[in-house]
C-alpha cells in the first residue's frame, strides 16, 4: 500500500515530494518490482491535490524507468534497477530528507549550522547508548 506524506507549507513542489517518497520507498524495500500502484486519480482523491500533479510525478517516474503505466492495466514498480541506479535513488531521497529537515528548522527559526550540529550531537548520542 502506497503511504505519501505531503508537506503543504515546504518549498518542495509536490510533484518533487511525490517522486522522492516512491523512490524512497522502493529503496528501503517498502514498494517492491510489480507492485500495482493507485490511479493517478485515486492518489490525487487520496492526497486531495491536482490531477495534473500526481500525473506530472507519475510521468518523472516513467522517465526515470521506476514505474510503467499499462493502458487499461494499471501503473506498476517496474524490476529492481541497476545498483547504480538504486544507490542513486537512495542518494536523492536523502537529500530530499535532508532539504525537508533543513527547511522545518529554518522554520522553526535555527540556521543550516545549529540544524547540522544538533543532527551531528543526536547522532554521538545514539552511538553511544
Amino acid at each position: 500500500m502506497l503511504k505519501l506524506d505531503l508537506d503543504f507549507r515546504s518549498d518542495v513542489p509536490l510533484t518533487n515530494q511525490i517522486v522522492a517518497q516512491i523512490q524512497h520507498q522502493l529503496a528501503d524495500g517498502v514498494l517492491h518490482p510489480g507492485d500495482q500502484l493507485p490511479t493517478v486519480r485515486a492518489l490525487a482523491l487520496e492526497l486531495r491535490i491536482n490531477f495534473n500533479t500526481v500525473a506530472r510525478a507519475y510521468r518523472m517516474l516513467d522517465e526515470a524507468g521506476i514505474i510503467s503505466t499499462q493502458q487499461g492495466r494499471g501503473t506498476f514498480i517496474l524490476e529492481r534497477p541497476a545498483p547504480e541506479a538504486s544507490e542513486r535513488l537512495r542518494r536523492e531521497s536523502l537529500e530530499a530528507l535532508a532539504q525537508r529537515y533543513l527547511e522545518e528548522a529554518a522554520r522553526l527559526g535555527f540556521s543550516a549550522q545549529e540544524a547540522i550540529e544538533s543532527a551531528t550531537k543526536t547522532e554521538e548520542k545514539r552511538k553511544s547508548s
